[in-house]
């Protein structure tokens, strides 16, 4: 696991979408997992500013989403399909037939996973609490794609997405660790405000009461922090 520290969010964007962009090009059927929330934001624009610019090529590119909201139309504004639309697939040439999300068949999920040959390169953001994907702190590590019950905190922290916490769903659907794990290639990016899961990440032992610990066992780990906004 590397950790890299950058001075600002727009540096660590652009590092991680540059990194991102060399997967795609050395191999243009790459399969991509992708990350919500607010850390990788800045690097799907500068995706659509390399696809744009420079002619990135995502036609032949698969994705795989790391989780996904139970109990939420994939058309309702906070749905992570929604942000992904948004943020990214609206903007670049990626045929729709090659964007999965994951749902309540779990074995089907990880079976068109492996049927693409494994994740090649996995982005992953972190939340408050350490959780990867919604793997929540746990006593044991769930390997594979499941439901889970989100923590009170990561409802918190994401009732900032809807009108109040009380509309945010309880549950939702995520990659388990051992799919995460079995990518290839991890980039997790990390802004300012997560400085203190970081420098804990940097001192903790691996265990599923801090999920993010897991990647220190990853063979091709990149963190890139911003130590600023």
């Amino acid at each position: 696991m590397q950790i890299v520290t950058v001075k600002s969010y727009s540096e660590l964007s652009t590092l991680a979408a540059k990194l991102i962009a060399q997967q795609i090009k050395s191999k243009p059927n790459s399969v991509i997992g992708l990350a919500t929330g607010s850390s990788p934001v800045g690097t799907y624009e500068k995706l659509i500013e390399i696809h744009k610019k420079d002619g990135l090529d995502f036609s032949q590119v698969t994705t795989f989403n790391l989780d996904e909201y139970c109990d939420l139309d994939r058309k309702h504004p906070q749905s992570y399909y929604t942000f992904m639309k948004e943020k990214l697939f609206s903007h670049i040439n990626i045929a729709s037939k090659n964007i999965n999300f994951p749902d309540e068949d779990f074995d089907k999920y990880e079976d068109e996973i492996k049927n693409c040959g494994g994740i090649d390169l996995q982005l992953l953001g972190v939340g408050n609490n350490g959780h990867i994907g919604f793997n929540e702190p746990a006593d044991v590590f769930q390997n594979k794609t499941h439901r889970v019950h989100l923590a009170e905190s990561t409802i918190q922290a994401n009732a900032r997405f809807f009108n109040s916490a009380d509309e945010v769903p309880k549950t939702a659907i995520t990659m388990g660790i051992g799919t995460i794990m079995a990518a290839k290639k991890i980039i997790l990016v990390a802004g300012a405000e997560k400085a203190e899961v970081i420098n804990k990440l940097k001192k903790e032992t691996v265990s599923p009461q801090f999920p993010v610990s897991i990647l220190h066992y990853h063979p091709d780990c990149t963190i890139i922090y911003s130590s600023s906004s």
